[in-house]
């Protein structure tokens, strides 16, 4: 189709200039009067729909493309950028937190004390050093000011501990570790698992608590000495050295941390290119005082809401955890015009009790991932919300999407008229393995509007903007690609969630590859039971999954409900969920948990539940199963349990 309208313009340029303006509109009408015998008048309804949406997509697009070659033209770091801002800005406020308020002046400041004293130190270009510090405005500062020297920064989950801290540390090859006095502890506990080379800095950030242990600096104490001059280097820094690393926060395995580069190590380019995409696509200026309670060791809060800050001179706002009922009342306080969200905060925010000033703000968007299309009208409806800029992305990946015209339950679109400018696509896989389907030539099938399949981005040598970054474990990162996508030799950065693309390319997230389970020879979305389970017991947590009977095809579906009281009415939630689900998608066993994992974004764990299965001699909560007769939950006891599997009662 692409190809089509390629040739058509050209065609009607040429008549243009040859014939005039007349001949061309003669054309014009010729062609579609001639499409629409052809029987392609559906696709010219879809397109007059679609255009102002895709027109004004590639307006903000192109504007995205241009500053950020611009910025590499001139082979520009983030630092550099920022202290553009700060020439600008310098008693502006650029990070509120509690009752600090830093200006830019003041972030530049701290942040070449720690370039000082780490170049004292003897750190160098490429050189790693850690950072496991709760929310802060000294966060930022600190990987700010590493960056200066070249050095890299992995950003460590403050949530790790023993096995996985460790491998974090491990994995980057990192030789220094900066440390909050907070986790103190847990850094104590690994020390005889961690290299005895590696340094280890520990910073109270204005607590007043510091450390009689030897074996650890106190940063403290170094930055009161340290200049606030920037750092003179002898190594060429620029626009394609690396700057950090992000841990991916997946529900299952140990953390991967994604290379925010690209093969040419381009970490500020892709640093820049991801705060710089949402700004334009979502509308962003510099005047906006942005929210985010999101962890800062993440993409989504680290890069996208602090790159409003490092490069367009906004204003942020960060809380050192979230708050459901804190929400709506900091971004009153500190006067926000854009809030973050991720993951379950919605629901979470939405399970508050209603209070009068529930209105009361200045927000004119809040954008995030991870809102349901469930919830999403009722959340819009009770906080005013004008408007949602919901993105779907991965740290690591080259397809990353947003809404942006407030299409409800979409997590962005792709053109239907003109695919080829942002090339992705949404391929069949096979259900139970996640592999794509293949056609006689050996290459993936395409998905039809409304047909659910695995959404890809394809890789495109030498454009830092469509490469897949990868992970530093090249295993690891060898398995996000499929060769072979639309053309032998091409290939394609593989997300491994399904989505669905209406009629007018609209993108509907579906589930993730292997959370769906097959029950009565149907796929069912475990993302669809959590929603709608999490409706009718008053948004409380809710995971599912499948669930093996012995001897029985495929996975019979469970679900576990946070609710450590027991107060959900099982008989009322079985009612509630033979109206809103399929026979084949209802539940047939509910755990009622005493507490729940979440990642650092607010994602569900289920690796362990999925484990336990529905046996009551694994586990010390209640386990139910559906009563195929009355209709109602009973609890699985060891003899149920054994008559379940051995066929003796038929669920």
């Amino acid at each position: 189709m692409s190809a089509v309208l390629a040739v058509l313009v050209g065609l009607g340029a040429v008549v243009w200039y040859f014939l005039g303006w007349m001949s061309l509109v003669q054309l014009i009408l010729v062609a579609v009067v001639a499409y629409i015998a052809a029987g392609h008048y559906r696709w010219l309804f879809v397109a007059l729909k679609t255009a102002p949406r895709d027109i004004r997509a590639l307006i903000n697009y192109v504007k995205l493309l241009i500053q950020v070659k611009t910025l590499q033209r001139k082979d520009l770091t983030l630092a550099d950028i920022f202290r553009q801002n700060v020439k600008k800005y310098p008693n502006k406020p650029c990070i509120l937190f509690e009752d600090q308020e830093w200006t830019f002046a003041q972030v530049e400041d701290y942040s070449n004390k720690i370039a000082n004293i780490f170049k004292s130190h003897g750190y160098k270009k490429g050189d790693k050093v850690a950072l496991f510090l709760e929310n802060k405005p000294e966060f930022v500062c600190i990987w700010l000011g590493l960056s200066k020297l070249g050095v890299i920064t992995p950003l460590i989950n403050t949530n790790l501990r023993l096995t996985s801290l460790v491998h974090s540390i491990t994995v980057a090859k990192t030789q220094a570790i900066i440390f909050g006095v907070e986790l103190t502890e847990a850094v104590t506990e690994i020390l005889d698992k961690i290299e005895s080379k590696v340094a280890l800095y520990q910073i109270s950030c204005n607590n007043n608590i510091g450390t009689t242990d030897q074996k650890f600096h106190n940063l403290d104490a170094l930055l009161k000495d340290a200049p606030i001059t920037p750092p003179q280097i002898t190594e060429k820094l620029g626009h394609h050295d690396c700057i950090v690393y992000i841990y991916t926060s997946g529900t299952t395995g140990l953390p991967k941390a994604a290379v925010i580069s690209t093969s040419r190590h381009c970490c500020h380019f892709r640093f820049i290119f991801i705060a710089a995409a949402i700004h334009f696509l979502c509308g962003f200026t510099s005047d906006d005082r942005f929210y985010t309670p999101l962890p800062l060791y993440h993409t989504a809060g680290g890069c996208m809401t602090v790159g409003q800050m490092l490069i367009y001179g906004s204003t942020v706002v960060i809380r050192k955890k979230f708050s459901a009922s804190g929400y709506f009342s900091d971004c009153r306080k500190y006067n926000c015009t854009i809030a973050q969200y991720i993951g379950e905060m919605c629901r979470y925010i939405l399970a508050v009790p209603p209070k009068p000033d529930d209105k009361q703000h200045n927000m004119r968007m809040v954008f995030g991932n991870g809102l349901r299309p469930q919830i999403w009208k009722e959340f819009v409806d009770r906080f005013n919300i004008p408007n949602v800029r919901e993105f779907y992305g991965a740290t690591e990946g080259n397809a990353n999407i947003v809404n942006i015209d407030n299409t409800v339950g979409s997590i962005g679109f792709m053109s239907r008229i003109i695919p080829s400018v942002y090339p992705i696509s949404i391929i069949k896989v096979d259900p139970n393995t996640g592999e794509p389907i293949r056609d006689a030539k050996g290459l993936c099938m395409p998905c039809k509007p409304n047909e659910p399949g695995v959404f890809i981005g394809k890789i495109i040598p030498n454009n830092p903007s469509r490469a897949f970054l990868g992970y530093v474990d090249e295993k690891a990162s060898q398995k996000k690609i499929v060769h072979d996508v639309f053309e032998h030799g091409d290939r394609a950065f593989l997300s491994g969630d399904i989505l669905v693309a209406d009629e007018l390319g609209n993108l509907f997230f579906k589930d993730r590859t292997g959370d769906t389970f097959r029950w009565k020879g149907e796929n069912v979305s475990t993302s669809e039971v959590e929603a709608v389970m999490s409706n009718l017991v008053d948004y409380k947590d809710v995971v599912a999954y499948g669930a093996e009977i012995r001897g029985q095809e495929g996975r019979a579906g469970m679900a576990a409900i946070l609710d450590p009281e027991e107060s959900v009415d099982l008989k009322a939630l079985a009612e509630g969920i033979k109206r809103a689900l399929p026979f084949y998608a209802r539940p047939i066993f509910i755990r009622v948990l005493r507490k729940i994992d979440l990642t650092g974004t607010y994602k569900l764990k289920k690796n362990d539940l999925q484990a336990d299965g529905f046996d009551p001699s694994k586990v010390s909560d209640n386990i139910y199963y559906l009563d195929s007769g009355s209709g109602e939950y009973r609890k699985v006891t060891p003899e149920i349990y054994t008559k379940i599997n051995d066929g003796s009662i038929r669920v």
